[in-house]
This record gives structure tokens, C-alpha cells and sequence, in this order.
């Protein structure tokens, strides 16, 4: 507890550090008032009692990371979730387009024109799916059904997606930790305590299991934790050997260092993505007047159904390799160890490392993708086994994983700054290793 305040004070006693912590508690609030602003017209307590009757869909995962804005038909009802769609499209963009290729390597001018592209394709995407989230989610017994309110409606839904977006490159420039990312893990978070509540009650009940069964379920949860932070965290280590070199009086090189390579080095875009791209049927949904879309709205609005967890997973995979391949560029890693005198034991400098780094890749990859995928669809796994749909989220998933990478990459920032002004890390026993490129969403279009 002594070492606890000890690093605390020591956090606050960085001018910079705390001023850049406390710009961040105070969007991140804004963000939380914002979500319990609803829009203009609606009856809460009428949408209140459809969403109870309406619990346990596939939408109950954007109502957690959306912290409930969601299910309340809030001005941030729609939260970020547009812009990350605009950011794969442009991402996509890049690899099938000369003119988005060309910009991907024109460096910072390059980097602000792909961002202003994603933000006007946001306000379309957000444009879009507003008119199918209040069709579909807004009974008509709780709004008004004038076309005024339509357009108002779609007005502040697009409004509040971009004032969302703008906190989140807010937090990010002058806070702590990646906005955007900690945005989607703050909505989260708010909802763990009172799924907590509603599973120990659940278990207290006399067919519940007692106690015991919900301490299983806890010890469950931490292993659960505690394998997605070896994902989150491993790596595979390729040896590096330097040739001495005399500068002046000095002789430089020689050593042996390793480079690190992540088994999953995507973090937790691929599944960011792959839950994005699954909502975006559930909008087309509620433009339906005729029953055609029956089977295809009970398979993918049931996040335990086969059909949804399967296509889930392959995407995930699909996404996996993908932004890696953006991640991790094999080629220019062989030419910086090149022209620093490194080289791999056993492999020529060159076009050899880089093919040897990205079959390395290509090996490390597939495994930490179907963990990746098998970790997602641990929530539906959960709810077969009689865990409230609540706190079946928190049970591995897109949930756990970007609250586990937020959390460590966010204390990896921390600890930078500490360690910059000659303070002990927030750990004595060892180092915290956030990834180099940010919340797992360093992208190139979002810079996160």
C-alpha cells in the first residue's frame, strides 16, 4: 500500500503527466454526461420497456460499448462505431486504390489527408445508419413520426458521433492513452459493476448455484484475464547479432539483441473491426417491411446462434492477417537492421531477413488469430453455461480484450513518463509492454 501512494504521488507530481491525466478524466466525463442526453421527443420509459423485452440480442454488445447510450437512444447513441467502420473502408482503400496508396506514404500531409477523408466518411456512414437505428430500435409508441423529428433526430445522431470522434483525437493529442480506444473501453467499463451485481444476485437465488458456483465463475474470469493478457503480451524473440564498428576511440557493436515480434500484433482491431462490419446488417434490419430477412435477423441478432459466432471468428482470422500485414512490414525491418550493421544469425542481410522475418510472421500469426477468435466467441460460449447475458460480455470477447489492452498499453505510457524523470516504473519486479503502435489501433487513416 506505502509503494501504491508512493507512485502515485510521483505520477502527480509530474506537471505534465497530471495535467495530461486530468484532461483526460474530464473528456472522458463529458463523454459519460453526453450518453444520458437523450434525443429530443423520445418516451424513456416506453423504450425502456422494449429493451427489456428486447435483452439479450446481438445489439446488447454495441448498448455496452456504447455505455449504454445505445439502449437509451442518446445523442452518442451511434458512439464511435461509425468512424472505425469509415476507417476500415479507407484502410481497405489503400490497398486497392493508387491514390490512397499514395497517400499512405506521403508521411504527416499524407496522414491529415487520409484522416479528413475518414471524418467526411463518417458523417456518411453515420448519416446511413442513423434513420435504421431509430426505425429499428426506437418503438414508434416513444417518438414522435413527423418527418421535422427525422431529420433532427439524424442531425444530432451524426452530431454526436463526430463530437465522439473529436474527443476521443482530443484525448489523445493533450491526455493520456489512446482516445478513441479508451472511449470504447470507458462504455465498457461502465456497465461491469451492475453486471456484477445482477450475476451474484442471480446465483444467490435458490436455483441459482450459491456462492460457491459464483466464486468458480470468478476464478473462471481472472484465468480468462489472465490468458488474454499472454496474448496480448506475447512475443516471439529473433536473435540479432551487430558487427563491431570503431567510431573515433570507441569500438560500437557486437552485441547480441533480440527483435521482438508480437503474436498478435493487430491488438484488438481485428475483432474491433469484425464486430463493426457484423452491426452493420442489423441496421438493414430495420429498413424490412416483409418477413424475408426472418432467418437471416434470428441467426445474426443472436450472438449464440452458429452462424454468427462462425462468421465472426473468420473474420477475425481475415482481419488478423490483414492488419498485420499493415502492422509489420518485413521488408523495411530488413533494410533498417541493414543499414545499422544488423543481421539475423544464419540469414543474409537483405531480401533474405525480410522473407525470413515475415514467414516468422505468417507462423505466429495463424495461432495468435484463431486464439484471437476463440477468445471472441468466449461470451456466447458463457451464456450456454448460464451466465447472465450482462456479464457473459465481460467473459473474454471484444469486451475483455480491449479493456485488457487499454488498461496495459494506457499504464505503459504512464510509466514512460515516469521513467523519463528518473522515477521507478509502476512496477518494481519488471516493466509493463504496451505495443509500440499505440491501443492495437494505431491505423494509418485513424492514428490510433
Amino acid at each position: 500500500m506505502k509503494d501504491l501512494i508512493q507512485t502515485l504521488r510521483n505520477i502527480f507530481s509530474i506537471p505534465e503527466l497530471r495535467e495530461r491525466i486530468l484532461m483526460t478524466l474530464g473528456l472522458v466525463a463529458v463523454y459519460r454526461l453526453g450518453s444520458y442526453v437523450v434525443l429530443p421527443g423520445i418516451d424513456s420509459v416506453q423504450l425502456a420497456a422494449q429493451n427489456n423485452a428486447a435483452s439479450g440480442t446481438v445489439l446488447d454488445i454495441l448498448v455496452n460499448f456504447t455505455g449504454g447510450a445505445f439502449s437509451r437512444a442518446s445523442i452518442f447513441a451511434l458512439g464511435i462505431m461509425p468512424y472505425i467502420s469509415a476507417s476500415i473502408i479507407v484502410q481497405l482503400l489503400g490497398i486497392a486504390v493508387p491514390y490512397f496508396q499514395k497517400l499512405q506514404k506521403e508521411g504527416e500531409s499524407g496522414r491529415n489527408k487520409l484522416n479528413q477523408i475518414t471524418r467526411l466518411l463518417t458523417v456518411g456512414i453515420t448519416a446511413f445508419q442513423a434513420p435504421g437505428y431509430l426505425a429499428s430500435q426506437v418503438p414508434l409508441s416513444a417518438r414522435p413520426d413527423t418527418p421535422l423529428w427525422w431529420v433532427t433526430s439524424v442531425v444530432l445522431l451524426v452530431a454526436g458521433t463526430i463530437f465522439v470522434m473529436w474527443l476521443g483525437e482530443r484525448i489523445t493529442d493533450r491526455g493520456i492513452g489512446n482516445g478513441i480506444s479508451l472511449i470504447i473501453m470507458i462504455g465498457i467499463i461502465a456497465n461491469f459493476p451492475s453486471a456484477l451485481i445482477v450475476e451474484f444476485g442471480s446465483k444467490m437465488e435458490p436455483d441459482g448455484g450459491g456462492l460457491i458456483l459464483f466464486l468458480v465463475e470468478m476464478l473462471l474470469l481472472l484465468a480468462v484475464i489472465m490468458v488474454s493478457i499472454l496474448l496480448v503480451q506475447g512475443t516471439r524473440r529473433i536473435p540479432i547479432q551487430f558487427a563491431k564498428r570503431v567510431v573515433g576511440n570507441r569500438q560500437m557493436g557486437g552485441v547480441r539483441q533480440y527483435l521482438p515480434l508480437k503474436v498478435n500484433a493487430s491488438g484488438v482491431m481485428p475483432i474491433i473491426f469484425a464486430q463493426a462490419i457484423m452491426f452493420i446488417p442489423i441496421y438493414l434490419v430495420g429498413f424490412a417491411t416483409d418477413g424475408s430477412t426472418t432467418w437471416f435477423t434470428r441467426n445474426f441478432s443472436d450472438y449464440t446462434s452458429f452462424w454468427y459466432n462462425l462468421t465472426f471468428a473468420v473474420m477475425i482470422v481475415l482481419f488478423t492477417y490483414f492488419y498485420t500485414a499493415i502492422a509489420v512490414n518485413p521488408t523495411q525491418i530488413a533494410e533498417d537492421l541493414k543499414r545499422n550493421g544488423g543481421f539475423i544469425p544464419g540469414i543474409k542481410p537483405g531480401k533474405k531477413t525480410a522473407e525470413y522475418i515475415d514467414n516468422v510472421m505468417s507462423r505466429i500469426t495463424l495461432p495468435g488469430s484463431l486464439f484471437l477468435a476463440f477468445v471472441a466467441i468466449l461470451p456466447a460460449l458463457a451464456k450456454l453455461g448460464n451466465i447472465n447475458d450482462a456479464f457473459a460480455y465481460f467473459y473474454g470477447g471484444t469486451s475483455l480484450l480491449i479493456m485488457v489492452g487499454v488498461v496495459l498499453d494506457t499504464l505503459q505510457q504512464i510509466e514512460s513518463h515516469l521513467l523519463m524523470r528518473q522515477y521507478d516504473g509502476l512496477m518494481k519486479s519488471g516493466r509493463i509492454k504496451g505495443r509500440t503502435a499505440g491501443v492495437g489501433m494505431a491505423t494509418p487513416a485513424t492514428g490510433y
